[in-house]
């Protein structure tokens, strides 16, 4: 009777564990479910607006062809459409954004960590994401109403008089005469005209300075203290540590903070639609007006019917390509500077 009992006392025991063990199992294969359905969500959203901008632009693509991809032709009224000046419009803008933007994201950023006093860094900090917060359409209204004039009085004249082939006081650098086809990048039809490229691309950049400097304060926050500490012992300069290393140490996330940027860049639509001037001329100027993927649907999308609608959408088709070419480059760098860095 006693020998019983006390058999039948670890089996019930055993028997809870099991079923205990049984529901953790069944709750662990649950929770990955929803993860696995909350990361499909994503791929899923992407892929249905990829491939629904395909379908929608498949009678643009099916119409034109590889010259679709060519043209410079945007006729809404002979319903002929390219889409060279919006992809040269949105990669130009996005690179000039880029070439001013992440020097001086550098710069923030080193001085928010390694020189700027500690009572001024916050009001700093503050100051940044308070920028990353304004709605593009304000940056667009103060690029059309105060940088825009500025551009043309001040920074347009300069530009053109020392390297344009056509200046307006008619005196042609030496710089032009001796370095071929630099006239070309600053010539302009409309020399007191300030919207354009240029201008378009500066706005973008300081729209996309927040994002960059955000995320370079807080991987250069990351650099152990001990490293920098040391070589400083060893008599190196602000430079130095800065150079030999904050930056090799954080260079992967560095160069993630500026491709996160560029997207911001490439996508951005109602600044751009305010300064870029929204012409279909195709030049290789950057000071003059054209148009980009985005401000171009932006702009004709509500009146657009028929051919005209598919050719948008097949331009928004573009941007996502586009958009994931320059992740791909990104994400090669990254493994590729692992691969050298023996990681």
């Amino acid at each position: 009777m006693h020998a019983s009992v006390s058999n039948a006392v670890p089996s019930a025991e055993r028997a809870a564990e099991a079923a205990r063990n049984a529901k953790d199992s069944r709750d662990d294969r649950i929770f990955g479910w929803v993860l696995k359905g909350c990361a499909l969500i994503v791929l899923l959203a992407l892929v249905g607006a990829a491939g629904s901008t395909l379908w929608l632009g498949s009678d643009a693509f099916h119409t034109f062809g590889f010259g679709f991809l060519t043209s410079a032709t945007w006729d809404p009224s002979n319903d002929q459409y390219g889409a060279l000046v919006p992809i040269m419009g949105t990669i130009g803008t996005a690179f000039i954004a880029l070439l001013f933007a992440v020097p001086v994201s550098f710069g923030i950023a080193l001085f928010l960590t390694e020189i700027a006093p500690q009572w001024l860094r916050g009001p700093v900090s503050s100051a940044i994401e308070l920028l990353a917060g304004i709605p593009s359409i304000i940056y667009g209204m103060w690029g059309l109403f105060i940088f825009a004039p500025f551009v043309a009085e001040h920074i347009k004249p300069w530009l053109m008089n020392n390297f344009s082939a056509d200046p307006p006081d008619g005196q042609v650098s030496w710089l032009v005469t001796h370095v071929p086809a630099i006239g070309k990048f600053f010539a302009s039809e409309y020399p007191f005209f300030g919207a354009g490229v240029l201008t378009a691309g500066l706005v973008l950049a300081v729209m996309i300075i927040p994002f960059i400097s955000s995320v370079m304060r807080e991987v250069f926050q990351t650099v152990p203290t001990r490293l920098k500490e040391s070589a400083y012992a060893l008599g190196s300069s602000t430079w130095e540590v800065v150079w030999d290393i904050v930056v090799p140490y954080t260079r992967t996330a560095v160069i993630g903070g500026v491709f996160l940027g560029l997207g911001r860049a490439l996508g951005e639509t109602m600044a751009v639609a305010f300064v870029l001037g929204n012409t279909f001329k195709f030049s290789l100027s950057f000071l003059e007006t054209s148009s980009s993927i985005a401000s171009t649907i932006a702009n004709q999308f509500g009146e657009a019917q028929g051919l005209q609608r598919s050719a948008l959408m097949a331009l928004a088709f573009l941007l996502f390509v586009v958009t994931f070419i320059v992740l791909l480059i990104a994400r090669l760098m990254l493994r590729r500077m692992a691969v050298k860095e023996g990681k």
